[in-house]
């Protein structure tokens, strides 16, 4: 007999959950939600890599993506992607330390043959021998991609600095060395770990969907019933991750990144036990508090740092490394005794002074404020939360664990503050040109580790008082009793409550979420904001230092709930508040308050100018795939410049220059807002009246900055290479609309849809490209467009080119092969995805303020590029196919760079190539909106 358990849930939570355990012993969680048009099943599983054979690092790895491949009942090893795919679904999936999970998502009336499919993977699955070669070389294309990625070259650093006899050590990822040899044999060891280690008993299964329980509970039982209890029993050795000998020291590490980081970390137990009261919750609140008298204020004051964050790092079965990790200026750099010495003091304070009641309820009562007024999350997102919450938390507080605060424990406080000493910790050192004697082993991290000199400890040990420092005072802006005011808007979409010259301002009540939240946004535009690249480089400095100015007076309203951030944009920047409502307006009348003054020190605008010149220079240093993406936004954008171009202009900008540019910058001001959530009309129109007189104050009105794109009509083939060292090489094409018509949207997202599952499989599983292979609907201001895109290890930019453009010239045939009903499915399923339901306030507010960014004033192009996907044939698709894409004379843009590698330097001969970037964006036609 299965059994059952109650689940303790949100009050604002409209789905009703079930659990039960199955025969099998494998748990369920059964989640309704009436209100997705979407279903997604997840399931987790206590595997992962620390079960490694010592002699097959990455097995874990290669066995998570061979399940993919096919199943007895499914043999064809692309059926199941395709399937997901053509629903309107997505799926992936990760594997961990302990966990490995697998998720998806799709139309809800296509869920229970998902499911058929999906349950064969831990049933039957076919392991097929011709599939080991191919899918071993994509585990070493992902490790190849990672190669030059600083986190993954710590990590590895971390590894093999710990008690090489805990499973924390081992190689995870793997690659051809360590998954090499016959294939015959590997797939024998294959099953051999699949049959050791995969057992009912060990697995979590969530699903969610808008069905009735009961139905759930039948599918469950009827697909997931037949997966075998090997009654396993987890047994990881007991090896501590550190013994004696590697506590007490200091490891020094060149990242390839320019960056300076010092982590303090100290060896705790496990921590899984403590989640009802969550005691390193508490600590790090009060020692990754960012307000006056916190550690960070502290060492900003002294030009030490610019971030600290408090109680990160791994964990697992039997260890916990609790991180107080600094980022470093150059002063700071020389001054890492003085900052490990503070950071004891305040551990100290803590201590002595900290451990109080209303200190702990006021953290507890925002975890509960959080819980009470949850909002909802995408179905798979949950599916996959919520299956490994059930490998950590007792059945009941499957969903409430995260939040669950039950009260300040002195003792187990005092117990894990008793591990944060100077005879148990770690030093890491991260930062450029410090001396090292090694280099780790599969990234070639360079790196030393050396004792920490007893001197150095005994000083830590008794530090001495620092008198700025102090724990932080109540926090004023938390909301005893948030309640979400009735009512809703007549309008079933914003409205414009407030317009004049220069500014204009939308207005929605929320009637749906019914949570006291709301979302405000407020974009100002300015001429002076970015029309040359020096302009550009002075509104994004502008935008960092004011940041870093509010953080000290904002913190408090941040940890209450309370969140904003200023981004820049083309024509301008953009704040967005979220969050409570009960104290939004004071928050916003705190910042602009603040951003008037524009009290900016000589040292912060020194430390905030390098570390944003030190982000822009990283940039180059980058994957070729994210350099490639962020150079398609440059190359077409009018306004839009390198990171490269914009540090070059930042290096000799003075304090004097930034004043001088915010001066301009606010000289004349269009305003754009959007007010959405838990506020009045009668609230957002005399909002728009204050920031009106305040803008009144401080400038002129002006019009919209404009928003131009490059029309690529007429041009052809357009290649840009990249210089970028790396041993990948990468590729995209791109191809633009001239159009912004709804039925141009929707032929190219179709077109997208349709493709991107087979082109995948293709040049990914088949052909084995790379790691990194996909295709995307990509509309940049309004013009809808398509890109195709791969980083590979092994071949070059001519090889890439060449495969994407026999796709494209093969596609029509594939689209003639399908069956009526795989074409209205393969429709049906892109309409629910343009179509989903927003899962929360936030989601919804985006689409709003994307369609006012859009000029979309009637909030409905969806609903228009739905109206015209449902009227698409076949024919349709396939000339649209040929016209703009299959077709020697196409416009498109192809943006690469040569790898590394033997046979990655080939130089893609036919075409225009973009030697000069300004003068190609000069003398472009261009879109303006």
């Amino acid at each position: 007999m299965s059994s059952q358990s109650a689940l303790i849930s949100s009050p604002n939570d409209n789905r009703q959950y079930r659990y039960l355990t199955l025969p099998n012993a494998l748990r369920v969680l059964l989640v309704q939600d009436e209100q997705s048009q979407q279903a997604a099943a997840s399931m987790a599983v206590n595997v992962g890599h620390f079960d490694d054979p010592l002699d097959r690092p990455g097995m874990a790895h290669f066995l998570e993506h061979m399940l993919f491949l096919g199943t007895e009942q499914f043999p064809d090893p692309a059926e199941y992607h395709a399937f997901i795919n053509r629903h309107g679904g997505n799926n992936n999936a990760w594997t961990g330390t302990e966990h490995t999970n697998f998720f998806y998502s799709l139309d809800a009336d296509a869920f229970e043959a998902s499911l058929e499919r999906f349950s064969q993977f831990f049933v039957a699955p076919c392991f097929n021998l011709d599939l080991v070669d191919r899918e071993r070389q994509a585990i070493d294309a992902e490790y190849s991609m990672k190669l030059k990625d600083d986190i993954r070259r710590v990590y590895q650093v971390h590894k093999e600095t710990v008690n090489q006899a805990h499973p924390f050590s081992k190689f995870s990822v793997g690659n051809q060395i360590t998954l090499g040899g016959d294939k015959t044999q590997l797939r024998n060891e294959l099953l051999q770990f699949y049959d050791t280690h995969y057992s009912a008993n060990l697995m979590t299964l969530c699903l969610v969907a808008p069905l009735p329980l009961d139905t759930l509970e039948q599918l469950s039982r009827q697909y997931f019933d037949d997966i075998k209890n090997k009654q396993l029993i987890k047994c990881y050795p007991a090896e501590p991750l550190y013994q004696h000998e590697e506590l007490t020291r200091e490891v020094l590490i060149v990242p390839l990144k320019e960056q300076k980081r010092l982590t303090i970390s100290f060896a705790l137990p496990g921590i899984d036990s403590y989640y009802r009261s969550k005691p390193l919750t508490f600590i790090s609140h009060l020692l990754g508090n960012e307000s006056q008298g916190s550690l960070l204020h502290y060492f900003k004051e002294q030009g030490w740092a610019t971030a600290l964050s408090a109680g990160g790092g791994i964990n697992g079965y039997n260890f916990k490394d609790y991180n107080i990790s600094v980022q470093l200026t150059d002063a700071g750099l020389a001054q890492i005794d003085h900052l490990t010495e503070a950071c004891f003091a305040f551990i100290q304070l803590v201590r002595e002074h900290g451990l109080q009641d209303w200190r702990y309820n006021e953290r507890a009562s925002l975890l509960e404020v959080a819980f009470r007024f949850q909002e909802p999350i995408k179905p798979m997102d949950l599916a996959s939360h919520l299956s490994i919450n059930m490998q950590h938390y007792e059945a009941a507080d499957t969903i409430y664990g995260d939040y669950r605060m039950d009260g300040l424990d002195r003792d187990e406080c005092l117990a894990l503050l008793q591990y944060m000493t100077p005879s148990n910790m770690r030093l890491q050192l991260i930062a450029p040109e410090l001396d090292t004697d090694k280099q780790a082993k599969w990234y070639h991290t360079p790196y030393l580790s050396r004792p920490i000199d007893p001197a150095r400890l005994q000083q830590w040990q008794h530090p001495v008082c620092i008198r700025d420092l102090a724990l932080p005072q109540a926090n004023p802006f938390i909301v005893s009793n948030p309640q979400a005011r009735p009512g809703g808007s007549e309008s079933p979409v914003p409205i414009i409550v407030a317009e004049g010259k220069g500014y204009r301002i939308w207005h929605k009540k929320d009637d749906e979420f019914q949570v006291p939240k709301g979302h405000l946004y407020l974009s100002l535009d300015s001429e002076k904001a970015s029309s040359t690249p020096r302009e550009a480089a002075l509104t994004r400095l502008y935008v960092e230092m004011l940041q870093d100015y509010l953080t000290e007076y904002t913190y408090n309203a941040e940890v209450a709930g309370l969140n904003y951030t200023i981004y820049p944009h083309q024509g301008g920047l953009t704040l967005h508040l979220s969050g409570l409502t009960g104290n939004q307006e004071k928050l916003l009348a705190l910042i602009i308050d603040k951003a008037r003054e524009r009290n900016f020190s000589p040292s912060r605008f020194q430390a905030t100018k390098r570390q944003l010149l030190q982000a822009w220079y990283n940039a180059g240093r980058a994957k070729p795939i994210s350099q490639l993406f962020t150079s398609l936004t440059v190359t077409l954008q009018r306004r839009s410049y390198e990171p490269a171009r914009l540090a070059e202009q930042l290096e000799d900008v003075t304090l004097d220059d930034l004043h001088e540019h915010v001066r301009a910058f606010y000289e004349r001001i269009h305003l754009e807002g959007l007010v959405y959530g838990d506020w009045l009309e009668s609230e957002a129109r005399q909002l728009a009246h204050r920031l009106n007189l305040i803008l009144s104050l401080v400038s002129s009105p002006s019009e919209e900055s404009e928003r131009q794109l490059v029309d690529m009509s007429g041009r052809g083939t357009l290649l840009r290479e990249l210089n970028i060292p790396h041993p990948d090489s990468g590729i995209i094409v791109y191809y633009q609309s001239a159009s912004t018509e709804a039925r141009e949207m929707a032929l190219f997202s179709l077109l997208n849809h349709t493709m991107s599952s087979s082109f995948f499989h293709e040049l990914r599983t088949q052909k084995q490209l790379g790691y990194m292979v996909g295709t995307g609907y990509l509309p940049l201001h309004r013009h809808p467009g398509m890109i195709f895109y791969i980083q590979s290890p092994s071949a070059g930019p001519l090889t890439l080119l060449q495969a994407i453009d026999e796709f494209i010239a093969d596609f029509n045939y594939a689209v003639m092969q399908i069956t009526t009903d795989q074409w209205e499915d393969t429709k049906r399923g892109l309409i629910q995805q343009v179509m989903e339901h927003d899962a929360n306030q936030k989601t919804r507010s985006q689409r709003y303020w994307a369609s006012i960014g859009n000029k979309d004033y009637s909030f409905n192009q969806r609903e228009q590029v739905v109206a015209q996907i449902s009227q698409i044939s076949r024919s349709d698709l396939i000339e649209f196919n040929m016209a703009h894409l299959r077709t020697k004379h196409a416009d498109r843009l192809v943006i690469y760079n040569c790898g590394d590698q033997p046979g990655g330097q080939q130089q893609l001969q036919h075409g225009t190539l973009i030697t000069d970037l300004r003068q190609f964006k000069n003398q472009a036609n261009k879109f303006s909106m």
